[in-house]
């Protein structure tokens, strides 16, 4: 080349050199050694050559090099085999006037023949002679150096063993427990442990047949293998003219699968006379052996602090940074020039003026996967951000964002290094530094990492080469949450395919925050609170407890109010949709306002379901949250008897550990009811509140109007009702009129009755504002005798929700005493106005008072709900018949109590005979050839309990018959116990960080938990999202702040859409997080959607089976050909909440299955045809 050709670069290195021609080098290699080895030659002023095989064109160390070529045509080699193609590597080298080849570790680094042969192209070769590397790379030749050179060896075979027989004879001679080697390699590789009663044949044929796989050569050899001992190797440097020094010791015990995984210089816990031995025998063995370049003697130490010599690498060593960093001696440094000529006298390093200072320790983070038995991610490296700082050293390969970690190669991402003065600094700074590093996209062993560092026994640094198999509690990890790529995750779905929540119509009209109000006190003052919140009924729970809270609670001079705007009022108007962290933003605020109210209604019934189902958050730690936000106002939740917060009963063992759990977390008065007024049903739950130590309210369920002439719910019904609870014992007597249907003059005369009756027992009354009569109802009750009434917030008040607060504080003001203020509640009032805007796309839209509940009798929080499901399987434009068929279902069933569950089995069977438009007389005359909802089958068999009056018949036997059995007695007692420390180990197979909490979860809704914990392993928290952020799109350059956790906030902006991918079917979305690009990949749903046109069943055709009514098909149950019987299972159809078996109605045979399960269905859409029994 001529001069001008030449880079200014390669101008400066020359001038500088300091190994005169001798300038160019070549490694071997790939991942991070490579790179370690540039910067040491470019810092000798050297020019550099990368090899690379195609599969690592885009690997980092080809980058970091001056010159880089690809190994071969592509297809050549497979990309391991690239590293190994010795003549092609030299066939580079040669062409490109490479001056030296440094090996690196592993591929070709002890192969001999590579060796030999760069030496006869006339390349220097950085490392041992290929006569060495024969007499000491050989695991038994290495015996034999030891043999000669008099140090100490583990008893073994003299020499390679060539079948099981041979190994069979040491064992037979030794003993177990035996290890059985790979002859030639390392890194853990063709090496099996076989204790007493293994199979030794397995054990032999797979170390040799895994060490030819990954050495080329299956020879083995087998020794004695020593309990517990520690991995002790010393580094080696030794130059051409016979001087060899040590660079003291370093401590390799921490191993998996005899690789390693932690290292420590020095050791900390050899004795001196030890040290100083093992550190003599090292430079022993090197002498003997004539050795050249740096190289590791390997040594175990067992208990007794004997070591013996186990090999030599003759090869520089992963680990060899932490030697680097107590001594100073730049290690790969000294190889190249020992290979130029250098002395080790002419580099000063000699044995006398080596020293040792402080403590240093490596780990190596590997792309693996501790859960899952260490096993390889790959990926691509969607967040790549290191540590750093006083003390740490990196040495990486291909750690960056957008990294692709292939399966074809070492899983080590980065080598971390952290040196201190002394053990424990050292220690503390790795920790440090590993908590510092954030890697997305594919998991690491850090977790496993921090277990270790943390653990006794590395504090100690008394590990041993098992240690990690021999210490499971290392894998109870810390892992990483991830919180930031989960909600960018999230972020980039919700722009990419909308929102996907259940029921959202529209966007939220909330553009901004909501305003948090200024509370005051009886002057007017600003009331600041954000300081403790002053006592409140609460303080006297807990003081006195439930026995005397229930009669102070009778001796208030008034009525107090139990605020439901945080539960039923937003189930009853919002579809239950409001989230946690908005319910946590008024909380400080609350806790004033609200400070001399009964309890804030706040949990249970169906918002326990919804925030897993639909708002993907934990009902408990819902409930946490809010309990430290206010610890002065007692809370409530609706227990359903029997049945815990789930639609059907449930082993009574699976109530008193769901009752534990939600005492324990802060509920404080449990409101107990039973769907059909069962006295045994209703005293499960009741039991297993008093057992927990919680405020009973047992509860009547009030149904239709007690006026109306024939009504089997009377007056004297109800009282002889509450005799039963009283006498079972209850703190305070709860009515509860779902449906708002309680008149004034009915709740006068039910309160009074019941007052006359309980004189000294609290009466507590709910109602719904259906009819538009709430406010004087809850006036009458309270003047009639009630303690408390439930009311909410102006703006969550009326229509099916419950009757506003401040008109029931108004209307008996200077009357009777409710304990809040009426300008408290008016504050508060203004962020819940604001609440309306922002869930305005789960409305109803009821435009006013209904006073038709009175004959249809819907309770007040299903028919918001009802609503949405009848949109939701094409019913919307028929609400008014659906309306209508709830009266006739209610019939049909014998005129019901309606409340959850009860209610949804008339909703069900209401949206079931409008969707296949049938009359009450249809239902009663097809009963037994019908496909029912679930519910309705779980009705009629008794799962829910038995109604007053009994079941219809012959309606019960003609539905369930062949179907279901009929339960005479209470479903709870047929059910075996749950087995809850199996569940909860089942749990904690599956998914991480459980508790009981979770196990109770599981108990009441399995399904609805699994598809949560399913939700948040892919999108993490969603409860810390703003809701407008939650349910909305991210707009282009609009920051979305996100408080994670106390001190920590994101600040997120999206910065653009991608185009699709024709062939993936995914759209990048690009994010700015805290200033940084992140990027994630999200599938286009609307992309991928395809227009299926399914055929109709014929209605008049028996042997054609059709959806009863649109759905998803969640279970097929049959195959194609199969026999089936009349009233066998085909499939099973989901609408919402709704479940439904669709069961073949003919005797025959499968003739063809026209839908596959997640098959999306319209009513009558063909499901199977039969091909009739002859």
């Amino acid at each position: 080349m001529a001069e001008e050709d030449y880079s200014p670069l390669y101008q400066l290195r020359r001038d500088s050199s300091l190994l005169g021609t001798m300038n160019k080098i070549l490694v071997a290699n790939r991942g991070e050694i490579p790179i370690r080895i540039f910067r040491t030659a470019h810092e000798l002023s050297m020019n550099t050559v990368a090899i690379y095989s195609h599969e690592d064109r885009l690997s980092m160390h080809r980058l970091k090099a001056d010159e880089a070529y690809v190994i071969g045509e592509r297809g050549q080699y497979s990309p391991v085999q690239a590293y190994l193609a010795i003549d092609e590597i030299i066939k580079i080298a040669v062409k490109h006037n490479v001056n030296m080849i440094h090996p690196g570790y592993g591929f070709l680094s002890e192969n001999s023949e590579f060796a030999r042969k760069v030496e006869e192209n006339g390349i220097l070769w950085v490392g041992p002679s290929d006569t060495v590397i024969d007499a000491v790379g050989d695991k038994v030749s290495a015996r034999n150096l030891a043999y000669a050179a008099n140090v100490p060896t583990v008893p073994g075979t003299p020499g390679p063993i060539e079948d099981v027989a041979q190994a069979t004879a040491f064992v037979e001679e030794y003993g177990y427990p035996v290890i059985i080697k790979a002859a030639f390699g390392g890194g853990g590789r063709g090496m099996r442990v076989v204790r007493e009663g293994d199979d030794i044949e397995d054990a032999f044929l797979r170390a040799s047949s895994e060490a030819k796989t990954a050495f080329g050569n299956g020879t083995v050899f087998i020794e004695r293998f020593l309990d517990k001992p520690k991995h002790i190797e010393v580094q080696l440097l030794a130059d051409n003219y016979g001087n060899v020094i040590h660079l003291f010791e370093r401590d390799c015990s921490v191993q998996r699968r005899h690789q390693k995984v932690v290292e420590i210089a020095p050791a900390k816990t050899l004795p001196v006379e030890v040290r100083n031995a093992i550190l003599n025998d090292a430079v022993k063995l090197a002498k003997t052996a004539n050795y050249r370049n740096a190289g590791t003697a390997e040594f175990l130490v067992d208990s007794q602090y004997r070591h013996y010599f186990i090999e030599i690498n003759p090869r520089i060593q992963v680990e060899h940074t932490i030697t680097e960093e107590i001594t100073g001696v730049d290690i790969v440094a000294a190889q190249i020039q020992i290979a130029a000529g250098a002395s080790l006298e002419q580099l000063g390093l000699l044995q006398e003026k080596i020293t040792t200072r402080g403590f240093a320790i490596q780990c190596r983070i590997t792309t693996e996967d501790p859960t899952k038995n260490f096993q390889p991610d790959t990926g691509k490296i969607e967040v790549y951000r290191s540590s750093g700082g006083n003390g740490v050293r990196l040495d990486g390969g291909n750690g960056f964002a957008g990294a692709v970690i292939s399966p074809h190669y070492d899983s080590m991402l980065v080598k971390c290094s952290t040196s201190g003065s002394n053990y424990e600094i050292a220690r503390r700074k790795m920790i440090r530094a590993l908590v510092e590093f954030r890697i997305r996209g594919v998991k690491t062993n850090i977790p496993f990492l921090l277990a270790l560092l943390t653990h006794p026994v590395f504090m100690t640094s008394e590990c041993w080469t098992t240690f990690i198999d021999d210490t499971p509690e290392l894998f109870k990890m810390l892992t990483s949450q991830n919180r930031a790529q989960k909600l960018l995750a999230y972020l980039g779905d919700l722009a990419v395919n909308g929102s996907s929540i259940k029921g959202q119509l529209g966007l939220p009209k909330l553009h901004k925050e909501a305003d948090i109000p200024a509370i005051t006190d009886i002057n007017g003052d600003v009331i600041d609170v954000s300081i403790p919140p002053p006592d409140g009924w609460r303080q006297f729970l807990l003081e006195k407890g439930p026995e005397q809270f229930a009669q102070q609670v009778r001796a208030f001079p008034g009525c107090m109010i139990m605020d439901t705007t945080w539960r039923d009022a937003h189930q009853s108007l919002l579809a239950t949709r409001v989230r946690t962290i908005d319910l946590l933003n008024i909380a400080p605020a609350t806790s004033y306002a609200l400070h001399h109210a009964f309890a804030l209604e706040c949990w249970g019934g169906a918002t326990f379901d919804v925030s897993m189902r639909f708002l993907h958050e934990d009902p408990w730690q819902r409930l946490r949250k809010l309990r430290k936000a206010v610890p002065n106002i007692p809370f409530s939740m609706l227990l359903r008897g029997a049945n815990g917060v789930a639609y059907s009963s449930l082993p009574d063992n699976a109530i008193d550990h769901f009752v534990k759990q939600a005492k324990d977390t802060g509920v404080d008065v449990f409101r107990v009811f039973d769907a059909l007024n069962d006295i045994e049903q209703l005293k499960v739950g009741v039991d297993a509140v008093k057992k927990a130590g919680g405020v009973v309210e047992a509860t009547m369920c009030y149904s239709g109007d007690m006026l109306k002439p024939g009504k089997k719910y009377n007056l004297e019904y109800y009282i002889n009702l509450a005799t039963e609870i009283v006498e079972m014992g209850t703190h305070i007597l709860a009515v509860k009129d779902m449906a708002g249907t309680l008149k004034p003059t009915a709740a006068k005369q039910l309160i009074s009755a019941l007052r006359r009756k309980f004189p000294s027992l609290p009466i507590h009354v709910h109602t719904h504002d259906s009819a538009g009569t709430g406010v004087a109802s809850m006036v009458a009750c309270a003047r009639a005798g009630a303690d408390v009434v439930d009311c909410a917030v102006n703006s969550m008040s009326g229509m099916t929700s419950q009757p506003s607060m401040s008109a029931f504080i108004a209307s008996l003001d200077g009357e009777i005493e409710t304990g809040i203020p009426e300008a408290n509640a008016r504050e508060i009032d203004a962020y819940w106005a604001e609440m309306r805007l922002l869930y305005s796309c789960f409305e109803a839209d009821l435009k006013g008072p209904d006073p038709e509940v009175y004959q249809h009798e819907i309770p007040g929080g299903q028919l918001t709900n009802l609503l949405f499901q009848a949109q939701q399987v094409g019913l919307g434009e028929k609400w008014v018949e659906t309306k209508k068929a709830y009266e006739a279902a209610n019939r049909l069933l014998g005129d019901i109590v309606k409340v959850t569950p009860t209610s949804k089995v008339v909703g069900d069977l209401a949206q079931f005979m409008v969707s296949n438009k049938l009359s009450s007389e249809d239902v009663e005359r097809l009963a037994s050839e019908l496909d029912f909802p679930d519910s309705v089958l779980d009705f009629f068999e008794g799962l829910m309990g038995t109604p007053y009056g009994g079941f219809p018949e012959p309606l019960r036997t003609n539905v369930i018959s062949g179907k279901r059995r009929k339960l005479t007695s209470r479903p709870g007692l047929t059910l075996e116990p749950y087995n809850i420390p199996a569940i909860r180990e089942d749990l904690e197979a599956r998914f991480s960080k459980v508790t009981e909490n979770d196990v109770a979860s599981y108990n009441m809704y399995p399904k609805v938990y699994e598809a949560y914990k399913k939700q948040q392993e892919l999108y993490g928290d969603l409860s810390v999202l703003p809701t407008r952020h939650f349910l909305s799109p991210p707009k282009i350059d609009e920051e979305i702040h996100v408080t994670i956790e106390q001190g920590k906030t994101l600040i997120i902006k999206c910065m653009a859409v991608g185009e699709l991918s024709q062939s993936s079917g995914t759209r990048e979305v690009y994010f700015e997080l805290n200033g940084e690009m992140r990027k994630v990949t999200v599938e286009d749903k609307n992309a991928a959607v395809e227009t299926i046109t399914r055929p109709k069943a014929d209605a008049h055709n028996p042997n054609e089976i059709g959806a009863p009514m649109a759905g998803v098909v969640v279970e097929v149950r049959v195959h194609e050909n199969g026999e089936v019987k009349k009233g066998d299972p085909i499939a099973v159809l989901s609408a919402m909440k709704m479940e439904m078996v669709i069961s073949s109605p003919v005797a025959g045979r499968i003739g063809q299955i026209a839908v596959k399960e997640n098959d999306s269905v319209d009513a009558s859409d063909l499901i199977a045809k039969i091909v009739k029994a002859e």
